[in-house]
């Protein structure tokens, strides 16, 4: 009897120390589904086709600045409450409006999937629901926006460019996917792209001295006169005397920036080339690079005429979002 008590004792006592190793388990979660920048927004169908859902447009289908034609910010999908489950629920994105009496609009991470965002509205009136769509809507776009633009990371980093070009001219690195290839290379200038149905995706990368915008006052018109150096020396269009210049007819959109831990400015607007019928949009960042005592000039370009240009510019600023700075490039002369 002793050695079965003992025995009882040893097993209980083994027991009680895995499950105190084992700690609480994480809650498994599926991996999210859904297209790039495509949004699940979830509530009745009559308030969709209401004041509330022209609401959500505005905000969640408002165009994207800096390109050619209208497209929307998100692609969105409209569902009943009772039809968001099972795999439907495993949307990356996602828009929760509920008629209630609890007022409150926040943003939840990871719920029935990873990684996942669902921005929650609730409110009894149109005026509460309208007055927390207005009160969380940035910020839910910007939710969004960081889970899209890791997705896109996520999908092109399996087959990455080992060209070295960029550390070799700027001390960089980017996450380029495999299939883009190094068409220019020169002193202070590297060129990739990529083909893509009817057209071409496109990074340059150069830099400029630390000085080069002293005069806040003419930003916006030095970026387009430097841009319009940069397309004239390196970027020739398809005929002799044409080359890349910034569209005419409107000036750039700046925003403040930071990319790669560095203060930058984000600027989105139009090329074309000129003396020839070819233009489309372009995204730059001007990142100030103290440390090394000068801009850093990273832009993506696409030509894609008679196609949609969201996906592709989303596309190239997930790619510029990933630049590291490993070493000091060669001082400017």
């Amino acid at each position: 009897m002793k050695k079965i008590g003992t025995l009882l004792t040893t097993i209980l006592l083994l027991v009680v120390l895995s499950c105190k190793d084992s700690g609480p388990k994480e809650r498994f979660l599926p991996p999210s589904t859904g297209g790039i920048n495509s949004l699940m927004v979830v509530m009745d169908t009559e308030l969709w086709k209401g004041g509330i859902g022209d609401k959500i447009r505005e905000h969640f289908a408002a165009p994207v600045l800096g390109l050619p034609q209208r497209e929307p910010k998100f692609t969105i999908t409209q569902v009943p409450p009772q039809v968001f489950k099972g795999a439907t629920a495993y949307s990356r994105s996602v828009l929760f409006v509920d008629q209630d009496t609890l007022s409150l609009a926040h943003i939840k991470a990871d719920v029935y999937a990873k990684p996942q965002r669902i921005a929650i509205i609730k409110g009894e009136t149109y005026n509460e629901l309208a007055g927390n769509l207005d009160s969380l809507a940035d910020k839910a776009i910007s939710s969004f926006k960081q889970v899209e633009i890791a997705e896109a990371q996520k999908r092109f980093k399996r087959s990455l460019n080992k060209d070295a070009a960029l550390q070799e001219e700027f001390g960089i690195d980017l996450k380029i996917p495999s299939l883009y290839k190094v068409g220019r290379r020169e002193k202070n200038f590297v060129w990739m792209d990529i083909q893509i149905p009817k057209g071409t995706m496109n990074i340059v990368a150069y830099q400029l001295p630390w000085n080069t915008f002293d005069n806040d006052s003419t930003f916006v018109s030095d970026i387009v006169k430097i841009r319009d150096s940069i397309g004239k020396k390196f970027i020739p269009g398809p005929y002799e005397n044409t080359f890349m210049v910034t569209e005419k007819a409107f000036a750039p959109y700046v925003f403040p920036a930071e990319i790669g831990g560095k203060k930058a400015a984000e600027v989105k607007g139009i090329w074309e080339i000129n003396g020839y019928p070819m233009a489309g949009p372009f995204l730059t960042y001007i990142i100030n690079d103290k440390e090394n005592d000068r801009k850093l000039v990273l832009e993506g370009f696409t030509f894609a005429p008679s196609a949609e240009k969201r996906d592709y510019m989303f596309e190239l600023e997930a790619i510029l979002r990933t630049i590291s700075f490993n070493s000091a490039p060669e001082k400017l002369q």
